[in-house]
């Protein structure tokens, strides 16, 4: 399957796991313009022109949602991170704290001085990159509403309780469980199945969730069937829809 929409390719450098954006042993990152290529999929089967509000349910790092916010600020409203593990929680906050000017910029400072430090111009050249995606970001529409917050991705009353005032109309998550994460909670062994029917109880109609695992599909046993379908690379996505 070839790309629909993010067809030219671009230099994501500015946005590699590690350099502006926060990364940490444990928590992969994600292909950018695969990012971008899902969220444009899942945008075109929800329909309509309005923005969307963004959320990842198994968030990880929220380099996934970070990226794709800052790719597509201007058709995303709001950004929710939610994940089991506090640590996760705790450092997609710092990437979704990227989601603004005034976050930006602290991480630039914050570079610079570590290239001060260190005299590595890496750092350097991190901080510069910091800076482009500031201007980028306000030339797009600027700040970018954004929370992470704590949340079993099993059960739909935490899971409701942590979107609410922030109800989510598209939801993207990558699960590279068996690599290097695991499912967590007292139900980690529904898996797959156990997580798409918990979000897809909480999305409201015509709301779309994206899932992506490394394989030839995603595999979801029960009734529920994806809307949509493709693999590029090593990664295989899914696609359900609300019905209205």
């Amino acid at each position: 399957m070839t790309y629909r929409h993010a067809v030219e390719p671009r230099d994501h450098q500015d946005l590699a796991s590690g350099s502006v954006l926060h990364s940490a042993p444990g928590f992969p990152a994600f292909p950018v313009r695969l990012a971008s290529e899902i969220f444009q999929r899942a945008l075109a089967l929800r329909g309509g022109d309005e923005p969307a509000a963004l959320w990842d349910p198994c968030c990880g790092s929220g380099y996934l949602l970070t990226v794709t916010a800052l790719l597509h600020r201007s058709r995303i409203a709001s950004v929710l991170a939610t994940d089991l593990d506090p640590e996760a929680v705790a450092l997609a906050g710092r990437n979704l704290a990227l989601l603004s000017r005034a976050g930006l910029n602290a991480r630039a400072a914050d570079l610079r001085e570590r290239a001060g430090r260190f005299g590595k111009p890496a750092y350097t050249k991190a901080a510069q990159a910091a800076g482009r995606l500031a201007d980028a970001l306000q030339a797009a529409g600027g700040d970018l509403p954004h929370a992470a917050r704590q949340a079993d991705v099993f059960d739909p009353a935490q899971l409701r309780q942590a979107v609410a005032g922030r109800i989510p109309d598209i939801a993207i998550t990558d699960v590279p469980y068996g690599e290097q994460a695991h499912w967590h909670g007292p139900s980690a062994a529904e898996g797959v199945t156990g997580m798409v029917e918990a979000v897809t109880a909480v999305l409201p109609q015509g709301g779309v969730l994206a899932v992506t695992v490394r394989g030839r599909k995603v595999v979801v046993d029960g009734d529920r069937r994806p809307d949509a379908s493709f693999k590029i690379g090593t990664r295989a996505v899914a696609l359900f829809r609300i019905p209205a």
